[in-house]
């Protein structure tokens, strides 16, 4: 349908916004003469602000609509992607970074509008699907905006002009999907906010969900999937620059098939969820979830402690297969906490992810931890976590009502 590809293609733009300086951060650094500690406060701006940014979108969303809500965070999102261009020192671009960073709340509209749109029995693999093809924006921005820095210096300008007008192109694609999205998509199956009769939809935030553990679970189960996703989203061209001597084009490369594997492995983990669900109920997807974290934070101590370029490149494989399907395995479980408010409690989950992007962004950040350690202390907490995780108990008190047998109507 038009609304699930336009909502995830959304996604998709606002994350290549969101992520189209980090490839191009090994020139930025020499052009702004940057730090290490500066460059790891960059990355901890880069999520801080999607942290605020989902909490108040969730409830937006909620309010207005997918729809509005969407419309008007990419409008007023463009603006600091086409203006970062202007940043000349450290203290300007940081700004920019961290106003950029609210496009990463988009998400929260991807997830509440597929919730909207789709039936109890497979909301965990199309919030999945759609959830992974915008996080596929990761990807694919590592992969192209090195190489649309690469045109632009071949049209003959030098280095430190062209990544600040290769930041143009994120702006106009989010000005195209915002027109897209008020043209062709719809807030519901039976229409948008304003047009239909709102009473079974409309809610009073109920802030008192809150006190339910679950959702602190999955915040934490969050945080460290996507949280250490948009890390090394962040910091990956670096790291292989850095540690591997690799030139900025091949290591936006390799940083990018990390961000592609969003292709299927985040759907991966919504499936196999919704699957589980059916057979085991929310007791398993709990399961499921708290095992592909464990997994991914083994992968990720491999990874650090990879003696070789061809070494860390499996190890980055494996531990990103376990991560994105965390990712869709825990939103596998999120419209199931409470049905009433869930762009709430999908905002809240969401704010978790940013929130751990920026606490390991501290890690990065450090003149005394080397990105290797950073890496392997990220892994035993995302292991720590997975154990949480697997000890809480996510079945409702009739777990019959998430046995996604439920008939096929449109949730609230």
């Amino acid at each position: 349908m038009r609304t699930f590809h336009i909502t995830w293609l959304m996604f998709f733009v606002c994350f290549f916004g969101w992520f189209g300086l980090a490839p191009l951060m090994p020139t930025i650094r020499t052009d702004l003469g940057l730090t290490k500690a500066q460059v790891g406060n960059i990355i901890i701006a880069s999520v801080s602000g999607t942290i605020i940014a989902r909490l108040v979108i969730g409830r937006l969303c909620d309010t207005w609509g997918p729809r509005k809500t969407a419309i008007r965070l990419l409008l007023i999102g463009s603006l600091p992607v086409f203006l970062v261009g202007l940043s000349k020192d450290y203290t300007s671009f940081l700004l920019f970074r961290l106003a950029i960073s609210i496009i990463g709340g988009s998400f929260v509209i991807t997830q509440f509008h597929t919730s909207l749109m789709f039936a109890p029995a497979i909301k965990g693999t199309a919030n999945a699907i759609t959830g992974g093809w915008g996080n596929l924006g990761g990807g694919v921005t590592n992969m192209v905006m090195p190489l649309v820095f690469a045109a632009i210096v071949g049209f003959g300008y030098t280095k430190p002009e062209a990544w600040r007008y290769a930041m143009i192109l994120p702006g106009v694609m989010m000005l195209g999907v915002a027109w897209l999205y008020y043209r062709y998509t719809k807030d519901t199956p039976d229409g948008n906010f304003d047009e239909i009769d709102r009473g079974r939809m409309q809610s009073k935030t109920d802030w008192s969900v809150l006190a339910d553990w679950r959702i602190w679970a999955l915040t934490l189960a969050y945080g460290a999937c996507f949280g250490m996703e948009i890390t090394f989203d962040n910091v990956a061209a670096l790291h292989f620059v850095d540690t591997f001597h690799l030139p900025q084009g091949a290591a936006g490369f390799w940083a990018g098939i990390f961000g592609f594997m969003n292709l299927f492995a985040r759907a991966l983990g919504g499936m196999v969820s919704d699957k589980v669900g059916a057979r085991a109920g929310m007791k398993g997807k709990g399961i499921l979830l708290a095992f592909v974290l464990l997994l991914e934070g083994i992968g990720l101590v491999f990874f650090a402690q990879a003696g070789s370029f061809a070494m860390a490149i499996v190890s980055m494989l494996g531990f990103a297969l376990f991560l994105k399907m965390a990712n869709g395995a825990t939103y596998g479980i999120v419209p199931f906490i409470n049905e009433k408010n869930v762009g709430l409690v999908s905002g809240v989950v969401g704010a978790g992810g940013n929130l751990g992007g920026m606490m390991f962004g501290f890690l990065f950040k450090s003149e005394h931890i080397t990105y290797v350690q950073a890496f392997t202390y990220i892994g035993l907490a995302v292991i720590t976590v997975g154990c949480i995780v697997l000890l809480t108990r996510f079945a409702p008190k009739a777990e019959g009502e998430e046995l996604v047998t439920a008939p096929p109507v449109v949730a609230s």
